[in-house]
């Protein structure tokens, strides 16, 4: 079996600031403390400013990769003759034109979403460059002796994680960041693989959305019940 059709780059590009991610209350128990940095940078004032001005920039190009990519999903069930949703090498090979028409729109989609890529990748390297002061900060101002990652824990008391006090100091520290990258600009591998767990949470939180919406226009549509 061989998926065809690739996830596009730009999924969440066009998706609007995330909304806040709920945390618990913070506070560090017996010297040990836990963070999630990828909800820090998600969060973080300047990464949400800094993508709205992305979006705002490069409107024109999102709304073609919108266009796009909605291309691709109607040329790809085309070519699913069986329906399954996976394409195979065989139902690719069937229609030769239509998986041209694909693997063009699908280059033209990685050809406008680069530069927009590119930005996020530099408004979210700036984040994590600072992201270590923001965090030393708070383990000196809390005595904190051991900080780990959430996951490590098998149980932790509510207050033991003081990622709500690493956003607040890196907002302080870095209210804003610049969209336009330096020239030459190659990001690094933590800024690419903080940059897909980003684009995962705003996904994510846009399709949540989108269902509680959509459960929402459901349940308005019910008739009223009627008294007897």
């Amino acid at each position: 079996m061989k998926t065809f059709m690739k996830p596009v780059i730009a999924a969440g590009l066009a998706l609007a600031a995330t909304a806040p991610v709920a945390m618990p209350a913070q506070a560090q128990v017996a010297g040990i403390a836990t963070s999630t940095p990828e909800a820090v940078i998600v969060r973080s004032a300047a990464r949400v400013a800094g993508y709205q001005a992305i979006n705002s920039t490069y409107a024109s190009q999102i709304q073609q990769i919108s266009t796009l990519s909605q291309e691709v999903q109607t040329l790809s069930q085309s070519l699913d003759t069986d329906g399954d949703q996976n394409l195979t090498q065989q139902e690719v090979d069937a229609n030769p034109a239509v998986s041209q028409q694909v693997q063009q729109k699908q280059q033209q989609i990685e050809t406008l979403s680069q530069p927009i890529v590119m930005a996020q990748y530099w408004v979210i390297e700036q984040l994590l460059r600072d992201y270590g002061n923001a965090q030393q900060q708070v383990v000196n101002n809390k005595g904190i002796q051991i900080m780990l990652a959430r996951e490590a824990f098998q149980y932790a008391p509510e207050g033991v994680d003081v990622t709500e006090d690493i956003l607040a100091a890196l907002d302080q520290r870095l209210p804003t960041v610049q969209t336009v990258p330096v020239v030459n600009y190659n990001p690094s591998q933590a800024t690419v693989q903080m940059h897909q767990s980003v684009q995962q949470i705003i996904l994510g939180l846009a399709q949540r959305a989108a269902a509680q919406q959509a459960q929402q226009g459901a349940a308005a549509q019910q008739p009223a019940p009627t008294g007897r």
